[in-house]
């Protein structure tokens, strides 16, 4: 099998995993009500977080384990991936999230899902889109530069991929009530597409995109080891 050809699968394997995972984690617990608050928060923070971890740790020396539209644009911009397959990385991310979206509408009890509209993301009632986009974008700055601290750079620890969830599971402690915490438009649009749920979805692409572009111009002019 060709190299990229693996690389594409692992990428729409992965990010089929993740989205029927942290979607599923939505979809789950919201028959719990608001009562169970922080604990649902801190339930899907944790799948969201660990799942990644496990994600990109199994794919990361297939596709360097992206999963990520957000994460494919940080690196094509710090020059870690051509656009040609960075294109194809995204196209793939995406299929595997309809995919893994698919799934949990499919699999899980119907009721649970139309509760939870498939896991798709929602912005709290006093939350207004631009700051939905400032919050997305923040939190998508977290995650990108812990890709590069953590995976990318010659000298980051070898952790494999837990760094990365880590810094998603407490993304989601800090913004999950109020955006959904995304940081991933993969994530956002595989739900929301399957579940017909479209509204505010810009947010969950100019965010992340912006976010990522910051982090990863940041990292490629300051913070990268010299001829990195």
């Amino acid at each position: 099998m060709s190299h990229n050809l693996r690389s594409l699968t692992a990428e729409f394997v992965g990010t089929l995993l993740f989205v029927f995972l942290g979607a599923g984690s939505v979809v789950t617990t919201a028959p719990a009500g608001p009562n169970a608050g922080a604990v649902t928060s801190l339930i899907v923070a944790l799948a969201h977080g660990v799942g990644m971890a496990i994600i990109v740790s199994a794919t990361m020396n297939i596709s360097g384990g992206h999963m990520n539209p957000a994460v494919t644009t940080g690196l094509w911009i710090a020059n870690k991936i051509d656009g040609r397959l960075a294109s194809q990385y995204i196209l793939a991310q995406l299929l595997g999230a309809l995919v893994g979206a698919a799934l949990v509408k499919g699999v899980l009890p119907r009721a649970a899902v139309s509760l939870a509209l498939g896991g798709a993301p929602r912005l709290a009632g006093d939350v207004t889109f631009l700051q939905g986009v400032w919050i997305e974008a923040l939190l998508t700055f977290f995650l990108v530069s812990a890709v590069f601290g953590t995976a990318v750079s010659s000298e980051a620890p070898k952790i494999g991929g837990f760094g990365i969830g880590l810094a998603i599971f407490v993304a989601a402690l800090v913004g999950g009530n109020l955006t959904g915490a995304m940081m991933n438009p993969a994530r956002a649009f595989g739900p929301a597409v399957i579940n017909v749920s479209l509204n505010g979805q810009a947010v969950y692409w100019i965010g992340p995109l912006l976010g990522a572009a910051v982090a990863a111009a940041l990292w490629k002019a300051v913070l990268l080891p010299r001829g990195q």
